[in-house]
């Protein structure tokens, strides 16, 4: 079967005959578009826009289905409409083959190479097969598609270029005779639709003066001239002119064929905003671009690589090109082929060759700003470094998500704006469409929820139009809301870069399947990674990882490995629902958590804590997977950290959501009791039965702070059997000094020489585990004991510190501070309780102080 769309929409059998493509106008558009990229997976918002433009009918989504249910009825033997996370495929045998268009692409392709490698004969042939396959406007019975139009011109486009490069190969190849006289005849009807068009004049020229009819040539100058002169303001360029003054001289009509022929290359862009940031990364790349000949700017879709080039390159002395590699689609040796042609087209050389591109820059100092380089890195890196091999006065600065891997490539990576330029961005941007917007209370969450990306910064301040800030702020909790908010951009940005969906969708098309499973697969975590736990939970080795990493899905920074928000929620939709992945994340860390625990009680104290609060976004998230049970057990093992590290209020919302999917049982009341401490509960239903349990208890504890935190935080448990590790003996006996002090009102001298026998002993056991709690709690005991407290509070208050156990130092500089009082100095004392302040106030709390009930079942006291 063939499919043709350069005309009306018909396919045609092996025998050749053709009928119209069946189906209701939608089913036609549709059809239609997917044969524009037949064999390539088209996302369904990009499917949607192209079917309903700017105003989709609500659950668009749901009439794109049925009108892929209605075209998978019509269609062919031998033709699907496949669907996959990424979007819809149409199959059929060989696209280029079996699609009318496809096939004029590769020919015309195929034919400008030719004839930029000086084969114009061969050129001619290919370039007339194409042409041939035109039988009226492209896609001229589906023109009210909205996607239509867009394709429609740019297919017409592509006619244009292939029916000029015909004619030069035409009469590079020696035309005479009908040949002559029927390129003649095409190019006199091209000009009719297109009169002012250069190029397709100065070929009309040379063609009448091949023929012999100079004088129509010579009229068809003036005619040109005057056209320009009214309509334009301006003059014919200097190629047209030297068609005419070779026809004046009688000798060859145009630039002569020994090398490339020039013709004039587009400046840089032209912005339509003004910059903001990046200062400090422009003058690094700079100071780069001054030193290296090969610079590529690395970094994510989005980042600004494109913006930040083009300013640099703006500001540089000499000749700067730009090489927009965007519209480049092909791959492997088509792929060479178009790179070439856009440099080419940028440097003023007809003919995309590699060695007339050399030819061109040999001598030539010049930097090329190589645009969009992922998607074709390959081919790309062939031809810089060809170029740069041969050319000693070149320059290139590329942008890529990918670096090219070139021998002496110097990379800049490029990642998120700083939060002031972030928030100055979308403050900018949003008073371009909201004229008076200042600024907002969320501006700082909003561009720090936007990964403080540019243009999802500047897609969000254009929503400012229909939405507010808080609407906006609000909406990126939710995978789904969030491309969603941002999914109207610029409609003349190309396709990949007009939504923020667009943009990770585009980083996405480029991965091969096992890239885009783990890439999916690392969405479970949170705050990043090490490559160990990469390896456990998405079952990948280092070389996967390393080659997102190049990709720039994934952030390498101080051994850890991380996403930005925007591409993990992306790549957290294309995780199937079903995955190991998440089950192995929550087996990960809860196993991470229970080695840690003891860990917490010794010399490693300090080292676990660092290490447990990188994974603390990831130990959150674990909550919420796995079986209740095991939920509960990562509890118990996290319950001395968030102690320690004063995270209960940050845990206590996960905590309270699994005590509702829990159901409580004897065997794992000690687990259950601790989560409803977690859960910042004190009484209530939960309490009661949590009591319960821990009263019904008959072997020792498995968590050495049960005990300490439900007697401090509820109340005593009579009898409660505490553990007999050196860690929980050490703490009884403290419980004991404080009961015993207490009690030293009925018990005299004897009670205090107790307790602080006690609590020395208790001292040493801490010390020699090496817990700095402990030793800190046994120090403020032995504090309120001696004549001389002033030192043993010093050490308390360090330990405290160094643990970053914010409520325990507020506490004890208050303590500290009533000492100081006691002892006259009042200046001390209130430097103490400034200090106590401002740590409350860091942290969150109150600065109070207070004696917590102390009981012997509790081992301990605060």
């Amino acid at each position: 079967m063939i499919f043709c769309l350069l005309g009306p929409l018909v396919v045609s059998d092996p025998a050749g005959a053709a009928a119209p493509a069946a189906g209701g106008p939608k089913v036609r558009a549709l059809l239609a578009r997917l044969l524009l990229d037949a064999g390539r997976t088209v996302p369904v918002d990009r499917l949607v826009d192209g079917l309903y433009g700017d105003e989709p009918p609500a659950g668009a989504q749901g009439a794109l289905q049925a009108q892929v249910s209605r075209l998978r009825r019509v269609l062919p033997p031998g033709v699907a409409v496949e669907h996959s996370p990424a979007g819809y495929r149409l199959a059929l045998g060989t696209p280029a083959e079996d699609v009318d268009a496809l096939r004029f692409e590769a020919l015309a392709g195929a034919g400008a190479r030719a004839l930029a490698a000086g084969d114009p004969v061969h050129a001619a042939d290919l370039l007339r097969e194409a042409l041939g396959l035109w039988r009226g406007p492209a896609l001229s019975d589906v023109r009210d598609a909205p996607f239509a139009a867009g394709q429609a011109a740019r297919l017409e486009g592509l006619r244009l270029d292939a029916l000029e490069a015909w004619g030069a190969a035409e009469l590079a190849s020696g035309a005479s005779g009908e040949d002559l006289s029927s390129l003649v005849r095409e190019l006199a009807a091209a000009v009719r639709e297109h009169p002012l068009r250069e190029r397709l004049r100065g070929l009309q020229m040379r063609a009448l003066g091949a023929a012999g009819r100079q004088a129509e040539a010579l009229a068809v100058y003036e005619e040109v001239r005057a056209a320009l002169a009214e309509e334009l303001g301006a003059d014919p360029s200097p190629e047209l002119s030297a068609v005419h003054l070779g026809l004046l001289r009688g000798g060859e009509a145009g630039p002569g064929r020994t090398g490339p022929e020039r013709v004039a290359a587009p400046a840089l862009p032209a912005p339509l905003t003004d910059f903001v940031g990046r200062e400090r990364e422009g003058e690094r790349l700079a100071s780069l671009v001054a030193a290296a000949r090969l610079v590529t700017l690395v970094g994510p879709g989005g980042a600004g690589k494109t913006r930040l080039a083009l300013e640099v390159g703006a500001a540089l002395a000499g000749e700067v090109r730009f090489v927009d590699l965007g519209a480049v689609v092909g791959g492997g040796r088509t792929g060479a082929g178009e790179v070439a042609e856009a440099f080419a087209a940028a440097l003023g050389v007809r003919g995309g060759g590699a060695e007339r591109l050399e030819t061109a820059l040999a001598g030539r100092p010049v930097l090329l700003i190589v645009d969009n380089c992922e998607h074709v890195v390959d081919e790309t890196a062939v031809l810089v470094r060809r170029l740069l091999a041969a050319c000693p006065r070149l320059r290139v600065l590329t942008t890529s998500r990918e670096a090219l891997g070139i021998t002496g490539e110097s990379l800049l990576p490029l990642g998120a704006l700083t939060p002031e330029a972030a928030e100055e961005l979308f403050v900018r941007r949003a008073a371009a469409v909201r004229p008076g917007f200042t600024g907002h209370a969320r501006v700082a969450e909003l561009c720090a929820g936007l990964d403080g990306l540019p243009l999802a910064v500047e897609l969000a301040a254009a929503r400012l139009r229909s939405l507010s800030v808080d609407e906006l702020a609000d909406g990126l909790g939710e995978r789904l809301e969030r491309f969603e908010l941002l999914s109207r951009g610029d409609r003349t940005a190309p396709e990949r870069h007009r939504t923020l969906r667009a943009v990770v969708e585009w980083s996405w098309s480029l991965l091969a399947p096992g890239e885009r499973e783990l890439a999916a697969r690392f969405s479970v975590f949170r705050g990043g990674a090490t490559a160990e736990a990469v390896t456990r939970v998405c079952g990948a080795g280092a070389g996967a990882l390393a080659s997102l990493v190049e990709k720039s899905l994934v952030e390498a920074r101080d051994g850890r490995y991380g996403m930005l928000e925007t591409i993990r929620a992306y790549a957290a939709g294309q995780l199937p629902e079903e995955d190991p992945a998440t089950a192995a994340h929550h087996t990960y860390y809860r196993e991470l958590a229970e080695a840690a625990d003891p860990e917490l009680r010794g010399a490693a104290q300090l080292e676990w804590l660092v290490r447990l609060d990188a994974e603390d976004a990831n130990l959150r998230a674990a909550l919420r997977r796995g079986t209740p049970e095991d939920a509960l057990r990562l509890v118990t093992a996290l319950t001395p950290y968030w102690w320690l590290r004063g995270l209960r209020g940050r845990v206590a919302a996960p905590v309270a959501e699994l005590l509702e999917r829990v159901v409580p049982t004897a065997e794992l009341g000690e687990e259950y009791a601790l989560c409803v401490l977690a859960a910042g509960l004190r009484e209530g239903e939960h309490v009661e039965r949590a009591q319960q349990f821990l009263a019904s208890r008959t072997v020792p504890l498995r968590q050495p702070y049960t005990a300490f935190l439900w007697s401090t935080s509820v109340g005593p448990v009579e009898g409660l059997p505490m553990g007999d590790d050196p860690w929980s003996r050490s703490l009884v006996l403290v419980g004991r000094a404080f009961l015993t002090t207490a009690s030293g009102s009925t018990h005299g001298d004897g009670a205090q020489a107790t307790a602080e026998a006690l609590l020395t002993e208790a001292l040493a056991g801490f010390r020699t585990l090496g817990d700095r709690w402990g030793t800190a709690t046994a120090l403020e005991g032995l504090a309120a004991l001696s004549p001389e407290p002033l030192p043993l509070l010093a050490e308390a208050l360090a330990l405290f510190a160094s643990l970053g156990v914010a409520e325990d130092v507020v506490d004890l500089l208050h303590r500290r501070a009533a000492v100081h009082e006691a002892a006259g100095d009042p200046d001390a004392a209130a430097a103490d309780r400034t200090r106590a302040a401002d740590t409350a106030r860091k942290a969150g709390l109150k600065g109070t102080t207070g004696t917590p009930e102390v009981t012997e079942e509790t081992g301990a006291a605060r």
